[in-house]
């Protein structure tokens, strides 16, 4: 991974994980999913606006706004029962929103893989956080205007 290009919110969030001994990993993981911001009033009872996420086994989905002047807003809905796709979701919206799209799209790939989460999550779990980023990467290029 490229550390360069990985933005300020997302490094400080990786590094919070891996400061920790591996078992409170997962309990951080589950005090994101509790910040999970809610989403805005224009896309609640909405969900033809927002895309599955298929890749996770949870019924996650993503809406990904783009402002005239390129700032990213990623909103999410996954459910309290599904805590670790929960807290997924709540890192990518903490971490992406308010970032150029440029910035987004910069993210690299694996950057889910580098939370020192892949002995304590499930790799189809790590796979759905994967695919969130992916899908939002992909939102940001098709409302882009650059």
């Amino acid at each position: 991974m490229t550390e360069a290009v990985l933005p300020d919110r997302l490094a400080e969030i990786r590094d919070e994980f891996l400061e920790l001994p591996e078992p409170d990993r997962l309990q951080l993981l589950l005090e994101y999913s509790y910040e999970l911001p809610a989403v805005p009033p224009e896309y609640e009872g909405h969900p033809e606006l927002y895309e599955r996420v298929v890749e996770c086994q949870s019924p996650v989905f993503i809406v990904v706004d783009v402002d005239a002047e390129g700032a990213v807003a990623m909103h999410a809905t996954a459910p309290p029962e599904a805590p670790t796709t929960r807290g997924f979701a709540s890192i990518l919206a903490q971490g992406l929103t308010g970032l150029s799209a440029a910035e987004v799209l910069a993210v690299p790939g694996d950057f889910p893989q580098t939370l020192g989460l892949t002995r304590v999550v499930s790799p189809l779990r790590l796979s759905g956080m994967t695919g969130m980023l992916l899908r939002a990467q992909r939102q940001v290029r098709d409302k882009s205007t650059a």
